[in-house]
C-alpha cells in the first residue's frame, strides 16, 4: 500500500514530507524538497511539472479500441517500429462483443516482425488462438505489417456492429 505523509498547514516544510510505497520504507524529499521517482525493467514513469503529475506506463505496452460495422476491417492498434533494424514480437489479446446477439469473441495472438529501418515484414505465421460464437464466426483478428508498421487489424461480421478492445505487448532486439 503506498502512502503519503503530509505536514499540517502554517509550516514552513513542504506539504508533502516522505513517500512510502509497496516495499521499503518511508522516502524522504532532498534538500531541494524533492523526492524521485525511478522504474524499473519494464516500467517508465514520466514527470510533467505544468500539470504536477506523474504517470506510470508499461513499456511495449499499447491498449485501444475499436468498432466494426458489418464485415469491414478496422485498425485497432499501429505501432511504428522505428528506423533501426529490429526483430519484434507481438503479442495481443484481442475482445469484440456484438450486443444484439448478444455474442462474444476473443484471441490471442503471437506474431514476429522485422524491419530493415524503412519497411516492415511478418516473419512466419502468427499463432492464434480463436474463442467465438457462432453468431460472429466471420470475423477474425491479425497482424499485418504495412510501410514499417505492423498493425492489429479486426475484420467483422456481416450486418453486425463489433465493438473491439485489444491490448499488445512488445519486445525488441
Amino acid at each position: 500500500m503506498s502512502q503519503i505523509t503530509k505536514f499540517f498547514d502554517g509550516t514552513s516544510k513542504p506539504d508533502i514530507e516522505t513517500l512510502t510505497g509497496d516495499v521499503g520504507g518511508a522516502v524522504g524529499a532532498s534538500a531541494a524538497f524533492n523526492i524521485n521517482l525511478f522504474t524499473g525493467d519494464g516500467l517508465t514513469s514520466t514527470g510533467v511539472p505544468a500539470t504536477n503529475t506523474i504517470t506510470f506506463t508499461l513499456d511495449g505496452f499499447t491498449q485501444a479500441t475499436a468498432q466494426t460495422i458489418g464485415a469491414v476491417t478496422a485498425d485497432v492498434i499501429t505501432i511504428n517500429l522505428g528506423a533501426t533494424p529490429t526483430t519484434y514480437i507481438f503479442e495481443a489479446k484481442v475482445a469484440g462483443f456484438e450486443s444484439t446477439t448478444p455474442a462474444g469473441i476473443g484471441y490471442n495472438l503471437i506474431c514476429v516482425a522485422k524491419t530493415t529501418g524503412a519497411a516492415a515484414t511478418i516473419v512466419g505465421v502468427e499463432d492464434k488462438y480463436v474463442a467465438e460464437d457462432a453468431a460472429i464466426a466471420g470475423s477474425d483478428a491479425n497482424f499485418v505489417a504495412v510501410g514499417n508498421t505492423v498493425i492489429l487489424r479486426v475484420l467483422g461480421t456481416a450486418a453486425l456492429t463489433i465493438n473491439w478492445k485489444a491490448t499488445t505487448t512488445q519486445v525488441g532486439v
